[in-house]
């Protein structure tokens, strides 16, 4: 009898996949998808949209549409934050909890109608993720749709996007505050019948940006214009180094089953005047006696980078470990995010980090290694 083979499982590709590799993109395995890591390079990508404007395929990220009767007070369920009596077009990040206050996932909720919200989820976490909405949406009136599939997303970022986008892509968007949101009627509908394209102001770069959610066709259009106008393509490498920078968490290193909001320092998105949420009760408790762990930032002495998984040191014992680390672009500094024992998260406090077989000192930090350039 024969050896079993187990099917080999084959990452997904975006609908730009194909721009990417004609424009020679360094690919890689990322959240079960084959991504663009690179093009002309992470220091002159990351510094494109700091400095001017960068674009994004991000068309790997999940999107879940909740319509119905009661798709608020569903949302209202699974969600730590508050989005009870908010305006149309409100964006509100916030973590979706197991009951022992682990995340589940973080996440963006669009409110795009008193019925309507639009859910973008990581990447990495689109098949869990559905299935832990679907398991708890049993007893709400509400129509639940996973769109992961259907729906093509671009990031324009840096501090030149509103005017590109309106001039190359011809989308008002100078309306649209920081954290709204609203949907594209001009824009060609990516399902039959409902839905249309969203255009929305977050990002994940620190720096003003915008996000275009719609058809792969659509996407693809306008990925094409943008590269001919002279836009400069960004892969998930300055993607990474841009979100780091100032403060922002990824799912896996920053936040994960083990690791709660709260001890992320997070605590400000769990909002527990709320009556009830999944998580709410372990949480509160987390918040209210504290945690064994906390994320901090640390900055090194010396240039040598710590990476993920690299030991944090005090007094030669073990206190925790680097969750993301570089040496920063836009301040020339080594510097990491670290979960440690809490006794020692106050700022000010010197540690010590394991970098292969030496040991570099290090001081606790602030999180955020750079200013945001939001426009609010």
């Amino acid at each position: 009898m024969g050896i079993k083979q187990e099917p080999v499982k084959r990452e997904k590709r975006t609908c730009l996949y194909d721009k990417h590799v004609q424009m020679g993109a360094l690919m890689s395995p990322f959240g079960g998808f084959i991504m663009p890591i690179q093009y002309a390079g992470i220091a002159p990508e990351h510094t494109a949209v700091r400095e001017h404007v960068g674009l994004f395929d991000v068309s790997h990220m999940g999107e879940v549409s909740v319509r119905g009767r009661e798709a608020e007070r569903y949302v209202q369920h699974i969600f730590t934050n508050d989005v009870a009596g908010a305006p149309v077009g409100k964006i509100f990040y916030g973590m979706m909890c197991y009951p022992d206050g682990g995340t589940v996932d973080d996440l963006l909720v669009y409110k795009m109608g008193e019925q309507d919200f639009f859910l973008v989820i990581n990447a990495s976490n689109i098949d869990k993720d559905w299935a832990w909405m679907q398991e708890h949406a049993q007893g709400f009136d509400i129509d639940l749709q996973n769109l992961s599939d259907i729906y093509g997303q671009i990031a324009v970022q840096g501090p030149q996007s509103e005017e590109i986008v309106e001039r190359v892509l011809g989308l008002k968007c100078s309306e649209l505050k920081f954290y709204e949101a609203r949907y594209l009627t001009e824009l060609p509908s990516p399902l039959e019948g409902q839905g249309m394209g969203v255009i929305s102001r977050t990002g994940y770069t620190g720096e003003d940006g915008f996000e275009i959610y719609a058809s792969h066709a659509y996407i693809n259009d306008c990925w094409d214009k943008l590269i001919a106008a002279g836009v400069q393509a960004c892969g998930l490498g300055c993607r990474d180094t841009l979100r780091f920078e100032v403060g922002l968490p990824l799912y896996g290193d920053e936040l994960s089953a083990e690791i709660s909001p709260v001890m992320a320092g997070l605590s400000m998105f769990c909002k527990f005047e709320k009556p009830d949420f999944i998580g709410r009760e372990a949480l509160l408790k987390q918040k209210t006696e504290g945690t064994e762990k906390k994320l901090v930032g640390i900055e090194l002495q010396d240039k040598a980078i710590p990476r993920h998984g690299y030991a944090v040191l005090k007094d030669g014992e073990t206190i925790g470990e680097v969750t993301t680390g570089y040496h920063t672009l836009s301040t020339d500094k080594s510097v990491c995010m670290a979960l440690i024992d809490s006794r020692y998260a106050q700022l000010g406090t010197e540690v010590e980090i394991q970098i292969r077989k030496k040991v570099f000192p290090g001081v606790v930090v602030k999180k955020r290694f750079y200013d945001k350039h939001y426009k609010k």
